[in-house]
């Protein structure tokens, strides 16, 4: 048995995992900000635990001195999106980044494996600042739709539990349930359109209740404690009524306040 310090070697995995899910995460936010909508729906990500990395150096006969070249999935970073054409989107923007280097792809979505796993993945090298220097370290990045990743997690929830050899029956029945979630990621990119519409509308919205809201409390700041009042009973009564356009035109005049009592406070201070 290897008599590596496991802790000190999975250091750089851990960072690299660390690291890549805080630039991918900042990825979907500046999407999100230039273009109201990001392919990117969530990240997360792992280091393979040491058990199931000696079972995969010995599947694989990967000789325990040459592990850090061998095992290219012992960082691993999921990204998960809602539809399959956002899939192909993630991928050319991590082809365009400049602080990891592609090796090569794996398009498990046009060519899913026999059991219907579905899945884009991508081996990277990552460079690392350990306190030893720079270290270069493989990873793994799997792109998937959540109804990819849901039967993914049972599938290996399932491989796990009968040690990769399940039974025919089970096999057979993700076989149909891979193939139900492909028509569910095929229907709903039918309706793509109409489904960013409504999140957008939906964000919309609450984006306006929120600004309408911080704006009332801003009128108790400027001591409009009437005005205060009588806008927050608007408000409750125009929500009531789910009447958006009449918390738009609440918030104007909200902001026509607020922009007059400014202008007093200015005057008082001169």
């Amino acid at each position: 048995m290897d008599g590596r310090d496991w802790g000190t070697f999975l250091l750089p995995y851990e960072q690299t995992v660390e690291e890549l899910k805080v630039k991918f995460k900042t990825m979907r936010a500046e999407l999100k900000k230039r273009e109201e909508y990001a392919p990117i729906e969530f990240v997360t990500g792992r280091i393979k635990k040491i058990s199931s990395i000696l079972d995969k150096a010995k599947r694989l006969s990967v000789p325990m001195d040459q592990l850090e070249t061998g095992i290219e999935d012992i960082a691993g970073i999921r990204i998960m999106c809602q539809f399959v054409e956002d899939i192909r989107r993630v991928a050319e923007y991590i082809r365009r980044r400049k602080d990891l280097t592609v090796l090569y792809e794996k398009d498990y979505i046009t060519n899913f494996k026999e059991s219907g796993y579905r899945s884009f993945h991508m081996i990277v090298e990552y460079p690392v600042q350990t306190a030893l220097g720079q270290k270069i370290v493989l990873a793994e990045i799997q792109i998937r739709t959540l109804a990819m990743n849901f039967w993914a997690t049972i599938e290996h929830s399932l491989s796990y539990k009968y040690r990769e050899s399940l039974p025919e029956v089970i096999k057979e029945r993700l076989k149909k349930a891979a193939e139900a979630a492909s028509v569910l990621d095929n229907e709903m990119s039918g309706i793509r359109l109409e489904i960013l519409d409504a999140q957008k509308t939906f964000e919309d919205q609450s984006n306006i209740v929120s600004k309408t809201l911080t704006a009332v409390h801003k009128l108790y700041f400027y001591h409009k404690v009437n005005e205060a009042i009588e806008a927050q009973n608007r408000f409750n009564e125009l929500w009531e009524r789910q009447d958006m356009e009449g918390i738009k035109e609440l918030l104007d005049e909200i902001k026509r306040l607020l922009d007059s009592s400014k202008t007093d406070e200015d005057r008082d201070e001169v």
